[in-house]
């Protein structure tokens, strides 16, 4: 591990800390103190030789001793666990680190990703496809289909691993000799334990901005909604609730930031969040799909015609 890599991991990660331990920095915390080193021409790596208390960072003495508890732990033995496991750190120090939370997210891209599988996966041209637990059976169709079409084409199927769409699009790009990606909010080790032959065979990769064993939370299935998104090219809706649900709030933040082109459900009976969506500007995916599963890629190319990911600048750590 870089140098600097092992120092976002302690500052940024619960790596080896129970409740009695300093917090981890969040984004919020971390970027200020960056800002700082580089003033100082300082790297992340260089808070693990000079003490912060010595150094012309101008912190506060509990930002100090914070930060000097949070480095001065050892994480080896953790680390070794989740190896045995076959999960591994990823951060933004990292040159494997997916170049596009770089430019789409910059200084919301998270510092610390725990991953299993395939990494080389991660911002490979795919499809995000999302949605509800609850389908109709149009929603399960076109679950299936999209998964079966990325399979065959070649392109990576981006979901969040949940059941419903997740699930559904995600088994049938495997099915179809594919490959996919599962962004988690929670429980990467029980998922690893689940999906241990896909992960084998090098077709998955699931990965997550939290600890590898945290529990389902509402706000950390909402934060990680933007990690499916913005490793795509295109993103498929199959059902959303009206202007509630992390479905929703994804695709509407897509559609504002203009990260890929979104595509939504149309058909009869779909939900009111599709029809909210397509008039929010979103482009309507029509059900059923009367292409063959091999021209989905070129039919989301020719339909998203002129719509331009925003040009934006990196952040490295």
């Amino acid at each position: 591990m870089n140098p600097d890599s092992l120092a976002l991991l302690l500052l940024c990660s619960h790596l080896g800390l129970d409740d009695d331990s300093a917090k981890p920095l969040t984004l919020r915390e971390w970027h200020p103190l960056y800002r700082r080193l580089q003033a100082a021409s300082l790297r992340p790596s260089d808070l693990l030789t000079v003490s912060t208390g010595d150094s012309p960072l101008d912190l506060s003495s509990d930002e100090t001793a914070r930060i000097t508890s949070l480095l001065s732990r050892d994480i080896q033995h953790e680390i070794k666990r989740l190896a045995s496991l076959g999960i591994y750190p990823l951060t933004r120090a990292d040159p494997d680190y997916p170049e596009r939370y770089r430019t789409r997210l910059k200084d919301s891209a998270p510092a610390v990703l725990f991953y299993a599988g395939e990494r080389a996966l991660l911002g490979q041209p795919g499809i995000a496809v999302v949605g509800s637990r609850h389908l109709d059976d149009a929603g399960k169709e076109c679950a299936a289909f999209v998964g079966n079409a990325c399979g065959i084409s070649g392109m990576v199927l981006y979901s969040g691993g949940a059941k419903g769409v997740d699930t559904i699009s995600m088994e049938s790009a495997l099915e179809a000799r594919g490959t996919a990606v599962g962004v988690l909010a929670d429980s990467l080790e029980r998922a690893v334990r689940g999906q241990k032959e896909a992960l084998r065979r090098g077709d998955l990769c699931l990965v997550t901005p939290y600890s590898s064993n945290a529990g389902f939370s509402v706000g950390a299935a909402m934060g990680r909604n933007r990690l499916i998104y913005t490793l795509a090219d295109y993103a498929i809706v199959v059902a959303s609730d009206a202007e509630a649900g992390g479905t929703w709030a994804g695709a509407t933040e897509t559609l504002k930031n203009g990260w890929v082109p979104v595509f939504v459900l149309e058909h009869e009976q779909m939900p009111e969040g599709n029809k909210l969506l397509l008039q929010k500007g979103a482009l309507p995916f029509p059900h059923p799909f009367k292409e063959a599963p091999i021209r989905l890629q070129a039919w989301l190319e020719e339909k998203a015609g002129n719509v331009k990911h925003p040009a934006s600048q990196p952040s490295l750590f």
